[in-house]
């Protein structure tokens, strides 16, 4: 945006968007196999997706991903200690 806006150049931003764009589709394909495979709630995928649309709201998930994360596997070990 600065090089349209500042410096004239217009067609400095089509590669750009086009590449925001396609990102941001691989984004939600993610997203959604992580609510299908992973069975995660419908709110927390909702949060998510409304998260990537506001400005700085994915580093408000981060944190509560690195949460998420570390309950799976302290759920994934218990699982594992009960079967032997």
């Amino acid at each position: 945006m600065p090089m349209k806006y500042m410096a004239g150049i217009p067609l400095a931003v089509k590669p750009v968007g086009w590449l925001h764009g396609i990102l941001f589709m691989i984004f939600c394909v993610a997203l959604l196999r992580a609510l299908l495979l992973a069975r995660w709630p419908i709110t927390r995928c909702a949060g998510i997706f409304i998260a990537a649309l506001l400005p700085f709201g994915p580093f408000l998930v981060d944190r509560r991903m690195t949460e998420w994360e570390k309950a799976f596997a302290r759920n994934r070990e218990g699982d594992g200690q009960a079967e032997s």
